[in-house]
């Protein structure tokens, strides 16, 4: 690099500075400084201006964000480079497309000479120049000046600094460990304590006082600075050391020589060590004494450290306790398969296994852990196994049951026990001939003990009994897509139905996979993979293992991947069957019973987002009697879940494998006659529903009987259904509209108007009668069309849109009249009449509202009579022609009384009150009023269908 730039440094380890040779220069506001850090963190590649906009302000940005930005970037051009201002090129802040990005020669950022120096200290060690590499990291770490990106606000700040320090505090942990391999035990037991502190709950900092501590033979305060760290663990976290300071701890109360050599530092293997059993109370954090001057590292490793006499008796056992009665000579297993390195979050549930683990149970011990596939209950149990294995000082067990493989070779349950029994040592030629007789030696060598046993991947009940421990003690830990409800009803064992991951999970879950910085350079990006991903562990493995291999490729296009294969599988196809998703759910799929599996492909084929037992039967053509049983053991295998009593959802992914199979195992005629027996179900319903609402509403539709109940008992239960299954039914009104069932399309979306009106969902309205008016067009329906019109004017009219409202009342009266439908003209009449009523355009309302009831009498509608005659003495009541207006509410309440309609009786005697306070008679007036208020039956009970009726004020 030539030019000015040459001369730049800037540091991101600690406040983020700038100079040009020795001049510090002025890099602005916090917000300002942001940018610098952002592209200074890219490491020389490109960040766009989005990118930039998300890593100073997230993603709420303020408005004008990318104006503001592009002047944070060009005041730090006239700082970084003012030759610019006399017309030279640019060399340090470049234009790159849409985006910026910073060129910088080798050793500009102090953050790039850390790595190099941490890089060559490894290459150091690793050669077995240990002194050269401490020295290295000492010049490294000593470079730092405080807190990472101190001041720097934004999120890709927050991030990077969490990740900064990490970093700082693991290479710190490396130093030290090389300063006790070069025996300056002394000199570092200060800082250590300092550290311990600071970091209490980190164990290798923990390690390295204990080992710094014995090696300076300060045996006692090692053992104490042991119970400390276990102490705060206990107390914190519930748990105890892990393995490795248990095993320290267990050396230096046996004066191990080999501690005493500075080289390794790591104790190295040797007998397991005791487990601690948690105490009663926490211990104190006492993290010993201050510290005397340190002598000379030397003289500490002349001769082994002493034990003083007190310190002895406190590490061995009194000769007066009883000595402990032999027990059979067991191998202690540990088969725990590694730790997933990838494991993130999770923390609500094992906050729950925590606390079951804590409950004084007096029965053998049984946690369930179920989920559907791809939900990670395999990695939960691994890593929670991890962190209780401390307090099963006897061993733990572990095997993969294979319950759900897809080659179906399940492990048998006694094939299980024995290879249990191999792994507690015992002699093959010893085992008992019977299935039965191995379980319960199994069961007896586990008696008495403190075992864990990981039963991962169970099929059912029956696979996992017999490898139940028989006796208190132990814990058995199963995994299993099924419920397994036998093992909590009959043996008592406590349940963890896994839930998808919540949205911090997920993406904490892509940022231990790719880094947070890529995360932070596209973060909308990786909320939408979060969300392709339905949240689930699996296939978000499978896209971040594709991101991970090609590091280049940028979010995005993976995003887009994933958009064009969303309705099949393909884009979570895993390298093998256990990281891919269509196998894992096939798992499940394949051992289910023929009428189960076909009701789980046709649930593909319902409208959605979930569905009841009626719908299901509906849908399946079968009882109800019989479909309750095939959505309990959907649910039991975790392919569907039921969110609400009596209400089932199923995952977005599984959606996708149910429409795959049903495309490969049903005809297209049986998937179309499940649809239509759907669509049936719902318009019944729907209807029945609706006459409740809207009890005087001409009955335009004769729906076929359909399976579930077609009485709701009054207008809250017709309420309460429509309620329940509106996000059905307007999806319902799109699905049918789109695969052929036109007719069910507008008539669904008719049944549905008197509830959305009801509940003032305007957009809605509007959004679903022009669907349903687009179907019935395409199927030159004009009855359809004629109906969805008037129900847009409708809702324009409760949206006061009123010439919308005209346009379209006008063009179903047209079109009815086309039709010769005289019932509907009728009704298209009285549309006009409320929308000019409206708009104070008396004299038109009063002559369409005179059409809408000579048609209603033409036809004999005694309703639409009644609604017609109080509508037009509310007209002639406004414009002053009270004797007319009254001969018209006395022949309305006299139709109301005759179809029962409270509704209408109550809009009359409305009227009359007002004529009466007209005409000044105002003990009538109060009379008519006080009837009104009690013949109205609140909201919903009456009809709906005339429209919105003008009352008095």
């Amino acid at each position: 690099m030539i030019g000015p730039s040459a001369s730049l440094r800037f540091t991101v380890l600690g406040p983020i500075r700038a100079w040009t040779g020795d001049e510090e220069l002025g890099l602005g506001t916090p917000q300002q400084r942001a940018v610098l850090a952002a592209l200074l963190l890219r490491r020389r590649h490109p960040l766009t201006v989005g990118e930039l906009v998300d890593a100073v302000w997230g993603e709420d940005p303020p408005s004008g964000a990318v104006s503001v930005l592009r002047t944070y970037v060009s005041r730090l051009r006239k700082v970084l480079e003012p030759e610019r201002e006399t017309g030279a090129d640019p060399q340090v802040m470049v234009s790159v497309a849409d985006g910026y990005a910073l060129r910088l020669p080798q050793d500009a950022l102090d953050l790039d000479v850390f790595e190099r120096r941490v890089g060559e200290a490894k290459r150091l060690r690793a050669a077995g120049d240990v002194h050269r590499a401490a020295d290295l990291l000492h010049e490294a770490l000593g470079a730092w000046g405080g807190a990472p990106l101190a001041g720097v606000p934004g999120p890709l700040a927050d991030i990077e600094r969490m990740r900064l320090s990490d970093y700082r505090l693991a290479t710190l942990e490396s130093r030290i460990e090389m300063d006790l391999e070069l025996g300056c035990h002394a000199e570092i037991v200060p800082e250590l304590r300092a550290l311990i502190r600071e970091h209490p709950l980190r164990e290798e900092i923990g390690r390295l006082l204990m080992l710094a501590l014995y090696r300076c033979g300060r045996q006692a305060e090692a053992l104490a600075a042991y119970r400390a760290i276990r102490g705060t663990l206990v107390a914190e976290l519930g748990v105890g050391p892990g393995p490795v300071l248990r095993e320290l701890q267990h050396r230096i109360l046996n004066d191990d020589p080999a501690l005493t050599d500075p080289s390794p530092a790591d104790p190295g293997p040797t007998d397991p060590a005791p487990t601690d059993p948690a105490p009663a109370d926490p211990v104190p954090v006492d993290l010993g004494p201050a510290d005397p001057a340190p002598q000379p590292s030397s003289a500490a490793h002349t001769q082994p450290p002493q034990t003083a006499p007190e310190q002895s008796a406190q590490s061995r056992p009194s000769p007066t306790e009883p000595a402990p009665a032999p027990r059979p000579a067991l191998i202690a297993p540990a088969q725990l398969p590694a730790d997933p390195p990838t494991f993130t979050g999770r923390a609500a549930e094992l906050e729950r296994l925590q606390s079951l683990l804590a409950e004084d149970g007096t029965g053998p011990a049984v946690v369930v852990i179920s989920g559907m596939a791809g939900s990670g209950k395999s990695a939960l149990a691994t890593h929670w196994a991890h962190r209780i294995a401390p307090r099963f000082p006897d061993g733990v067990l572990h095997v993969d049951l294979r319950g759900f493989d897809p080659t179906g070779t399940a492990i048998a349950a006694d094939d299980a026990v024995r290879g249990f029994l191999d792994a507690l040592g015992v002699d093959p030629r010893q085992l008992p001939a019977g299935p039965d007789a191995r379980a319960a030696l199994y069961r007896s060598l586990l008696a008495g003990r403190r075992m864990l046993v990981v039963l991962d991947n169970a099929r059912d009940t029956d696979q996992v009994r017999p490898l139940l421990p028989g006796a208190p003690g132990c814990l058995a830990v199963v995994t299993s897509r099924d419920q397994l409800t036998t093992l909590v009803a009959v043996d008592g064992a406590r349940t963890i139905d896994l839930d998808l991951l919540p949205l911090s999970d997920a993406r904490g879950y892509l940022a231990r996979r790719l880094g947070m910085t890529r995360l932070a350079a596209e973060p909308r990006a990786a909320s939408e993979i979060v969300t392709l991903c339905g949240r689930l562990p699996l296939p978000l493995a499978t896209v971040a293992a594709r991101a991970a291999t090609h590091p280049d490729f940028p979010l995005s296009a993976l995003v887009a991947e994933l958009r064009e294969g969303h309705g099949s599988l393909d884009a979570f196809a895993g390298a093998d069957p256990a990281t891919d998703t269509r196998t894992a759910f096939s798992g499940s799929y394949r051992l289910l019973a023929p009428a189960t599996a076909r009701l789980f492909r046709l649930l593909a084929l319902h409208p959605g987002p979930d569905i009841d037992a009626s719908a299901a039967a509906a849908l399946a053509g079968a009882p109800l009697r019989e479909t309750r049983p095939l959505l309990a053991a959907l649910t039991r295998a975790h392919l569907l879940t039921e969110h609400q009593p009596g209400r089932y959802v199923l995952h977005d992914l599984l959606r996708v494998h149910a429409a795959e199979l049903t495309q490969d195992h049903d005809t297209p005629a049986e998937r179309d006659a499940a649809m239509r027996r759907t669509l049936d179900h719902y318009l019944d319903a729907a209807c029945t529903a609706a006459a409740r609402l809207s009890p005087d509403s001409p009955a335009l539709l004769t729906a076929p009987d359909a399976a579930g109940p077609r009485d709701s008992a009054d207008c809250e239960q017709a309420l309460a259904w429509f309620a329940a299954e509106q996000p059905v039914l307007l999806v319902a009104v799109e699905q049918a509209a789109t695969t052929g069932f036109e007719g069910h399309s507008w008539q669904l979306a008719w049944a549905l108007m008197p509830f959305l009106q009801h509940a003032g969902r305007r957009s809605e309205q509007v959004a679903v009668q022009t669907i349903a008016l687009a179907a019935a067009q395409r199927a030159g329906d004009r009855t359809g069309q004629a109906h969805c019109r008037r129900n847009l004017a409708r809702a324009h009219v409760q949206a006061e849109r009123y010439d919308n409202a005209l346009a379209q009342a006008q063009h179903a009266l047209d079109t009815f009249v086309e039709l010769g439908d005289r019932s509907g003209q009728a009704l298209a009449h009285g549309d006009l009449a409320e929308v000019l009523l409206r708009q104070d355009k008396l004299h038109q309302a009063l002559r369409h509202q005179r059409h809408a009831l000579h048609l209603h009498r033409a036809v004999g509608d005694r309703p639409g009579q009644a609604h017609a005659c109080t509508r037009t003495g509310w007209i002639l009541a406004l414009r002053g022609e009270h004797s007319r207006a009254l001969s018209y509410c006395r022949q309305a309440l006299a139709l109301s009384e005759e179809v029962g309609d409270r509704v209408t009786q109550a809009a009359v005697w409305d009227t009359l009150g007002h004529i009466h306070h007209r005409r000044g008679d105002h003990r009538e007036a109060a009379s008519a009023y006080e009837r009104a208020c009690d013949l109205n039956p609140g909201p919903g009970q009456g009809t709906s269908d005339p429209g919105p009726t003008v009352m008095a004020p």
